[in-house]
């Protein structure tokens, strides 16, 4: 059986969700980021980069970042269609998928989330912080026009919906405004039966409002 090892509310969260639409068993694991069980060795045994999400596969390797799991879900199960086809319309996908991780997460909202990380001088915070939400405003327009008259990020729902869907999330915990595109992808997303299952595993029934 397959191990997924998760934080609540994190980035996890999209991959989840995936596992949750395509109906597959597995056990999941908690890990305490704020405890630090990410560096805990039983831990980085699995994953040496002390991140998350993990998903040890049924033959016991691990994958150790969104992106790759997100992608290895999809090409494992083609009936699902969480990929387009052809090779210009998965690479969009991918584009798409790596901006929501890369640039919205890891640029925008790490600096909001670990500031300290970004300047270790607490008076430089507040800058930083400043700076992670103007990446967020730029992340969020780009990701708007890639919404424009879509319903999902490929036309039909995808590995990379659930990605920009768990940085939506964290705009909406925060009270950061989503541009219009993006919040008629959000509202839609919580509408369905598998998100709406992991949120209410994961404890934030209130996002179901």
């Amino acid at each position: 059986m397959m191990k997924f090892y998760m934080t609540p509310g994190s980035c996890s969260t999209g991959i989840h969700i995936l596992l949750e639409e395509l109906e597959l068993v597995f056990e999941a694991h908690l890990v305490n980021l704020l405890a630090g069980d990410q560096h805990k060795p039983e831990y980085l045994a699995i994953n040496p980069k002390a991140t998350i999400p993990t998903l040890v596969r049924d033959d016991g390797s691990a994958l150790t970042d969104f992106q790759s799991i997100a992608w290895w879900l999809a090409r494992s199960h083609p009936k699902r269609r969480l990929l387009p086809e052809d090779a210009d319309g998965e690479a969009r996908v991918l584009e798409a998928m790596n901006f929501a991780v890369g640039t919205l997460h890891g640029q925008g909202f790490a600096r909001i989330f670990t500031t300290e990380k970004f300047a270790a001088d607490p008076a430089q915070h507040e800058a930083v912080k400043a700076q992670g939400r103007e990446i967020l405003e730029r992340g969020f327009a780009v990701a708007d026009r890639l919404l424009d008259r879509r319903d999902y990020l490929a036309g039909s729902f995808g590995i990379a919906d659930c990605a920009l869907f768990y940085v939506e999330f964290w705009a909406d915990r925060t009270g950061m405004a989503l541009p219009d595109n993006c919040q008629a992808h959000y509202r839609r997303m919580l509408q369905r039966p598998a998100v709406r299952q992991v949120l209410m595993e994961e404890g934030y029934a209130s996002a179901l409002r």
